[in-house]
C-alpha cells in the first residue's frame, strides 16, 4: 500500500478533520497538532472520550459520536487504541484516513487491507500541512531529493 499525493490532498480539502487523541495537555502531540492545524486556518474537530471540551470547542468522546459529514480522520492516538479507532472509523465511512507516524501497530495496514481501504500511514502531518515550516520544511525538501515524497 502506497501513500499517494492525491490522498494527501483529498484529506487536507475537506470540510474538516478530526483528530482522535487531542489531549487536555498542551505539551502532547495531538494537542499540538490540534493548536496548529487551527492557527492555520484548519477547521479541527477534537476527540476525546475524557473531556466535552478543548478550548471552548465541543469536543467529541469517540468516532461514533462524530457528524456523519466529517471526511477526514487524523488518528493521533497512543498505539494500543489506533487498531481500534481506526476500526471505527472505517466503519463509520470516513473517506481520508491518517494514522500519524508513531502511531501505527504492526496490525494497522492489515485491517486497512482487511476493508479494502486506502489509508494514509508512518508520515508526519507536519510534514504536509501547509504552511510547512521550520524543520519540518528542511525534512521535506531532504525526503522529496532523496525520491521518497508521496506523488
Amino acid at each position: 500500500m502506497k501513500v499517494t499525493k492525491a490522498q494527501i490532498d483529498s484529506f487536507f480539502n475537506s470540510n474538516a478533520i478530526a483528530i482522535a487523541g487531542v489531549s487536555r495537555n498542551n505539551k502532547k502531540f495531538g494537542r499540538i497538532v490540534f493548536n496548529d492545524l487551527k492557527k492555520n486556518g484548519y477547521k479541527v474537530i477534537p476527540i476525546n472520550p475524557s473531556t466535552n471540551e478543548i478550548d471552548g470547542q465541543i469536543c467529541y468522546s469517540g468516532i461514533e459520536k462524530l457528524p456523519d459529514d466529517i471526511e477526514s480522520l487524523l488518528i493521533a492516538t497512543p498505539k494500543d487504541q489506533t487498531d481500534h479507532v481506526l476500526r471505527e472509523a472505517i466503519n463509520k465511512g470516513i473517506k481520508n484516513i491518517w494514522v500519524q507516524q508513531h502511531s501505527n501497530t504492526d496490525s494497522t495496514i492489515g485491517i486497512a487491507e482487511e476493508y479494502d481501504k486506502q489509508i494514509i500511514y508512518k508520515k508526519c502531518i507536519f510534514m504536509f500541512a501547509e504552511p510547512v515550516g521550520g524543520f519540518h520544511k528542511f525534512h521535506r525538501t531532504l525526503v522529496k531529493v532523496f525520491g521518497s515524497l508521496p506523488n
